[in-house]
C-alpha cells in the first residue's frame, strides 16, 4: 500500500491560481504540476 501524498496550503494556492487567474486548463496545469486533474478540479471547488 502506497502512503497518500500531502500538499501544502500554498501548492494548492498557488496551483488553482495557474486555472483561475493565468488562464491554463485544469488538465494543462494539474499535467505540468504532476497531480491529477480531478484532485486540482476539487481544490478549486473548495476554495471558491
Amino acid at each position: 500500500m502506497t502512503k497518500r501524498k500531502k500538499y501544502s496550503k500554498e501548492f494548492k494556492l498557488d496551483a488553482i491560481a495557474l486555472v483561475v487567474d493565468q488562464n491554463y486548463s485544469q488538465a494543462e496545469a494539474a499535467r505540468n504540476l504532476g497531480v491529477n486533474p480531478n484532485m486540482l478540479g476539487r481544490w478549486i471547488v473548495n476554495v471558491r
